[in-house]
């Protein structure tokens, strides 16, 4: 993989990862290939302010039809967002983005967010080694 690939990502990616350092714990998700982490409700302002500094563009259950095609595409692979639910995105017309599903747990104590970078451009191998970056960049 060249230096290119990914490079602006891993910008993004640390920035972000660096301002939740100390309040939340990133764990692998296997089955949606990206971050995960849960919190207790009483982070919700914190980690939801945080969130929206870092990620410029917010849908919900109800606008996410109008998001563009890529948010719709990734969005679908993680279900469907249901009410209550959110898909935080950086600038998805850029080759390179990051984005974040807030997923609410039913008994209203806990919340988990999955993030992820996602590169329109990288092949299968390139995208292989910015997962395993993603996991060093979080301490995993």
């Amino acid at each position: 993989m060249n230096s290119t690939p990914g490079s602006d990502l891993k910008a993004i990616c640390k920035e972000i990862l660096d301002a939740f350092e100390g309040l939340l714990v990133w764990k692998w998700d296997d089955r949606f290939g990206t971050l995960q982490t849960e919190f207790g409700a009483d982070k919700k302002e914190t980690v939801q302010g945080l969130l929206n500094r870092y990620f410029g563009i917010t849908w919900n259950s109800a606008n996410i039809e109008q998001a563009p095609e890529i948010v719709r595409v990734i969005d679908r692979h993680f279900g469907g967002l249901r009410p209550g639910q959110l898909f935080f995105n950086t600038d998805p017309n850029q080759d390179a983005f990051v984005f974040c599903v807030w997923w609410p747990w039913g008994d209203g104590q806990t919340i988990s967010i999955r993030m992820a970078p996602f590169d329109k451009k990288l092949s299968n191998s390139e995208e292989a080694e910015l997962i395993d970056r993603i996991k060093g960049w979080a301490g995993i």
